[in-house]
């Protein structure tokens, strides 16, 4: 579940499935083209379309596939262990409004440790648990074993009542 394979695996893997779902929207049936997408769109339908075109498709989207296959192990071995996971949802706590603006890759490095489980298809919830010295806000994460909706619930449920983070507001 480290969580550097994961960033490479769930950029390709997206990227991919984005460029993929949105080559419909070719002006003909929904009206739009392509025009209408921001630009962050726009570098994730590139990126996924390189990396699903010929000579590329198996040296990027299937390796990406079969580490993927490996991180769902991982945390099959995992929780083999224990009932769930609990961590931090970020490297950092929240940034400011626009902290990231013009850094293209600033997402996946913020996303680093929600990223595994997306990539495992794992049901999981992000909840506050605190606050920085700024004040802003810091976040949990709680991860559970494919189709235990219900236990990520109770976990977090169970936090919540008993401590008051979710009731609070960061300080703006």
């Amino acid at each position: 579940m480290d969580p550097k394979y994961s960033i490479a695996v769930y950029t390709i893997l997206q990227r991919s499935e984005v460029s993929s779902n949105l080559a419909r929207f070719d002006g003909i049936r929904y009206g739009n083209d392509r025009s209408f997408f921001g630009q962050e769109a726009k570098r994730r339908i590139m990126l996924g379309t390189y990396s699903l075109s010929a000579g590329y498709y198996d040296a990027y989207y299937t390796k990406a596939q079969k580490v993927r296959t490996l991180i769902c192990q991982d945390f099959d071995r995992q929780f083999q262990k224990v009932d769930a996971l609990i961590g931090p949802v970020s490297p950092t706590t929240a940034l400011k409004v626009g902290a990231s603006e013009g850094q293209a890759m600033f997402g996946e490095i913020q996303d680093m440790l929600v990223e595994p489980s997306s990539i495992a298809g794992l049901p999981g919830i992000s909840i506050p648990c605190g606050f920085d010295k700024l004040g802003l806000p810091i976040g949990l994460q709680i991860i559970a074993p494919q189709k235990r909706e219900d236990l990520v619930y109770q976990i977090a449920k169970l936090f919540e009542d008993n401590t008051d983070f979710h009731t609070q507001r960061p300080k703006l």
